[in-house]
């Protein structure tokens, strides 16, 4: 097609999406899906609760483009919720129909002027940058982003292990005992715990607590996978040393239990806890009738996570490795964790 209009083909339109479009999006991204790694995403009730989060914003952060026969032909979000906000995070998809026609283009360039709106609210003199996470087996997105000015910085894998048999029992170091989330009272320790496992993680920006508290909240009250009896404390005395926060299955494959979130807090690293949350994490989702069990991580782990995970005997699916692509909007004073401080 060689005639546009704002920046698409005839025919196709673009708005921000509205709540009753979402069943519609879902459809059209499983389709995407499909496609691409011959599964379905999410449903209705997994989807919605992500763009109900505190601080996310239909109006301002999404895009659709509507084709010519009125469906959905792509969908896109920005992520701009980081406090201080230093780095604008992208997700999206084409349906198939509707690829090589310009419309990742075009929304490329609705995502940059949405996040010039970051800079403007980043402290002055920090660095500002635009970043999407892309599936390795899908080269076309990939050369798109690095066509438009992006550059190519990391890797993320997922790491799975089989189940063929009782998991091994976890070697507790001396002192921790395990425990459960009990209570919404359990959550602001959490929380706190989480902060402290992650802020040695690569891209890590610490956001007010009063902020980040509030988004948890919203996962444990609105998310249809939250299972407390599968969110594991290792806790020294009355503090959390470590945490194991897993879900029943993953969105694109239901049969695999999932690690969501895995920390061990710096003064008791090195001492044996993340293997004894993971081998604890697989043998609950094992007793669940779970005959594999996944999560994800940083290929290039600061933390040297990847190492411990295949300890665990756990190996990476490479039909489910991401590329992480960065195009810089505003150089400066880099704010969030690059490396590990002593």
């Amino acid at each position: 097609m060689s005639t546009w209009k704002n920046g698409l083909p005839v025919g196709y339109s673009a708005r921000p999406v509205k709540m009753e479009d979402l069943e519609a999006c879902v459809a059209m991204i499983n389709a995407a899906f499909r496609e691409l790694k011959g599964v379905e995403m999410f449903t209705l009730e997994e989807f919605a609760p992500d763009l109900q989060v505190p601080g996310f914003n239909l109006e301002t952060d999404t895009r659709l483009v509507i084709a010519p026969d009125g469906e959905i032909a792509a969908y896109y979000e920005a992520w701009d919720l980081l406090e201080p906000s230093v780095r604008v995070n992208l997700w999206g998809h084409t349906h198939p129909a509707h690829r090589n026609v310009g419309i990742g283009t075009y929304l490329l360039g609705w995502a940059e002027e949405r996040a010039e709106k970051a800079v403007e609210r980043a402290p002055e003199g920090a660095r500002v940058v635009i970043q999407a996470n892309i599936p390795t087996i899908n080269p076309a997105a990939g050369e798109l982003f690095a066509n438009s000015g992006y550059r190519l910085i990391r890797h993320s894998l997922r790491m799975v292990i089989d189940l063929n048999g009782t998991p091994l029992k976890p070697q507790w170091p001396a002192g921790i005992t395990v425990s459960t989330f009990k209570a919404v009272g359990d959550l602001v320790k959490v929380v706190r715990a989480v902060r402290g496992a992650f802020r040695d993680h690569w891209g890590y920006v610490e956001v007010p607590f009063e902020v980040e508290f509030e988004r948890w909240k919203h996962r444990t009250e609105k998310n249809p996978d939250f299972d407390p009896s599968l969110w594991f404390l290792a806790m020294d005395g009355e503090e959390i040393a470590g945490i194991s926060l897993c879900r029943l299955k993953i969105y694109d494959d239901p049969e695999m239990g999932w690690v969501d979130t895995l920390g061990v807090q710096r003064p008791w690293r090195r001492k044996g806890l993340g293997l004894a949350l993971l081998h604890h994490s697989f043998r609950a989702l094992y007793k669940l009738s779970k005959q594999r069990v996944g999560l994800g991580v940083d290929a290039q782990s600061l933390t040297g996570a990847t190492r411990l995970y295949q300890k665990a005997g756990m190996r990476p699916d490479p039909s489910r490795q991401y590329d992480l692509y960065e195009k810089e909007l505003r150089p400066g004073v880099e704010l969030s964790t690059q490396v590990v401080q002593a």
